[in-house]
């Protein structure tokens, strides 16, 4: 006779697929119910209400996704009605982060750089459809099995040209020295595919440009970006230059594990390398939205701020599911109804930067962040954004529902191990299970189950050792939940290698679980 005592018979008179499903619906039950919790946002609400509804939903998001700092400016009828700040610029000494910070925007720096490319067009200094190496005199483009003479300029800003994306996460203190744009181009600037094929993001694309500008100009970049676009933006509070004299100084950045990143310059600027704040961005994207601006403030013509939104190329893959289009130096969206969304952002060591704008209404967010852990805090924020301004919602607002589907699927997981847990150590305790590390029992399972185990513990450590892991700053909790997941799973497959049932008792077992 068995004794009946056991956490299986917390279910009785249940078979144990009856029991699984009650756990199931338990688990269904509780994410259902913290998903109700949250306050709703009322379409159109007045904007007193939309902000105060963001001064109570974003320290919140903050501390759920450990981000020290964020800045953000909310724009309507083409006006920057709406700044604030939340958080730490150092969060180590205490200092608050300020909508006046000098921070860094990573690729936020390309559409401000297709803006300088644009100005040259207008000059009549370039043209669209030249070729590249026909404007660069003083450097040539690394041989490749493509043709490099076929790239233009066109190219490069719609991110065609073939370029790769070039190398990622070198960075160096501002006070040190970098090495030159030419060397940085003569290893990156590589040809991988024919000039033309497809959309393909490139950081070294946006570099060329950055190239192109100063020999066509015989200016430094940074020195013709500020006097041609910045300055007449209004952009006092932004440089593709770093400077000691900033008051305050730059916030530090902080990467996924939560370590502080000091402040750090590219050897190239075009694809990365504004520093500019929240207000600035926030200028930057009104600019754009001509119905909303005065004539002699604008810096490029109508006709080219249409090209920068026009959609020039197809974004494949997942990125596309978010992004599905592409013009220069910006990627958009079209609504149902029709109405066009623009929006860039980008990612460093230590900082995210995101903003979206629709130019034919007048509506626009810029969301900074010295956070690597930001992506679904900027998703959450934006897609709140979206259903204040009435949009059903926007591509980046994928990473809400794609941060749900996660937890269920943990959620499904985290039952299952349980189950087999509870499994597990019933049949140790009640001698089902005995151990036998050289026993011929069941050998193939049991190698099986020793092999899968090995490799799960593998990739647990094998991740935990990255320095930067894509997973950890898209979903930077839920993924630390999957890699404990999978090094609990390990184990139990470990123990019931280790503690094979008897077959002796196999069938003892099912009457138990038919009994109960």
């Amino acid at each position: 006779m068995y004794s009946k005592f056991n956490i299986v018979a917390l279910f009785p008179k249940r078979s144990s697929f009856q029991k699984f499903v009650v756990l199931l619906w338990l688990l269904l039950q509780i994410l259902f119910l913290t998903g109700c919790t949250r306050k709703e946002i009322v379409e159109d609400a007045r904007l007193e209400e939309f902000t105060s509804y963001l001064d109570n939903r974003i320290p919140k998001l903050m501390k759920n996704y450990n981000i020290p700092g964020v800045t953000i400016a909310l724009v309507k009828e083409g006006k920057v009605v709406w700044t604030n700040a939340y958080g730490f610029a150092d969060k180590e000494k205490g200092r608050k982060i300020t909508v006046e910070d000098h921070c860094r925007v990573e690729s936020i720096s390309k559409s401000v750089t297709a803006w300088g490319v644009m100005k040259l067009v207008e000059q009549g200094k370039i043209e669209l459809d030249n070729p590249l190496a026909y404007y660069l005199k003083s450097w040539k483009l690394p041989e490749s099995k493509f043709s490099e003479e076929e790239i233009t300029i066109r190219q490069l800003l719609n991110q065609t040209s073939g370029m790769p994306l070039g190398t990622v996460g070198v960075h160096y203190s501002p006070k040190e020295a970098t090495p030159s744009l030419r060397k940085s181009l003569s290893k990156d600037a590589i040809l991988f595919q024919k000039p033309g094929t497809s959309f393909s993001y490139s950081n070294t694309g946006f570099n060329l440009l950055e190239l192109l500008i100063e020999e066509v100009t015989g200016k430094d970049f940074a020195s013709y970006m500020k006097e041609e676009i910045l300055l007449p933006l209004g952009m006092k509070h932004s440089s593709f230059t770093w400077s000691e004299d900033w008051e305050p100084k730059v916030p530090n950045g902080y990467d996924s594990k939560g370590n502080a990143v000091p402040v750090y310059v590219y050897p190239d600027k075009a694809s990365g390398g504004l520093f500019s704040s929240v207000n600035d961005i926030a200028k930057f994207i009104t600019a754009g939205m001509t119905k909303f601006i005065d004539t002699e403030k604008k810096v490029l013509s109508p006709q080219s701020i249409q090209l920068l939104y026009t959609p020039s190329v197809k974004v494949p893959g997942l990125y596309g599911m978010a992004f599905p289009l592409y013009g220069f130096g910006h990627f958009i969206e079209v609504q149902s109804n029709g109405t066009k969304i623009i929006s860039n952002g980008g990612q460093g060591s230590g900082w995210m930067s995101e903003f979206y704008a629709m130019p034919e209404t007048g509506d626009g967010i810029v969301i900074l962040s010295n956070s690597q852990r930001s992506w679904p805090f900027f998703s959450y924020i934006l897609s709140d954004w979206a259903k204040w301004n009435g949009i059903s919602s926007v591509g980046m607002g994928k990473i809400v529902w794609a941060t749900k589907g996660l937890w269920i699927i943990i959620g499904l997981i985290l039952v299952l191990l349980m189950w087999q847990l509870i499994r597990l150590v019933n049949g140790i305790v009640f001698g089902h299970r005995k151990f036998k590390l050289l026993s011929n029992e069941s050998l193939m399972l049991r190698m099986g189950k020793l092999g899968l185990s090995i490799a799960l513990i593998s990739g647990f450590l094998w991740v935990t050792n990255q320095e930067y892991f894509f997973m950890f700053s898209v979903f930077p909790v839920s993924s630390y939940w999957l890699l404990w997941l999978m090094l609990i799973s390990a184990l139990i497959l470990l123990l019931s290698v280790l503690f094979p049932l008897s077959v002796n008792n196999k069938n003892i077992i099912k009457q138990i679980a038919n009994d109960n």
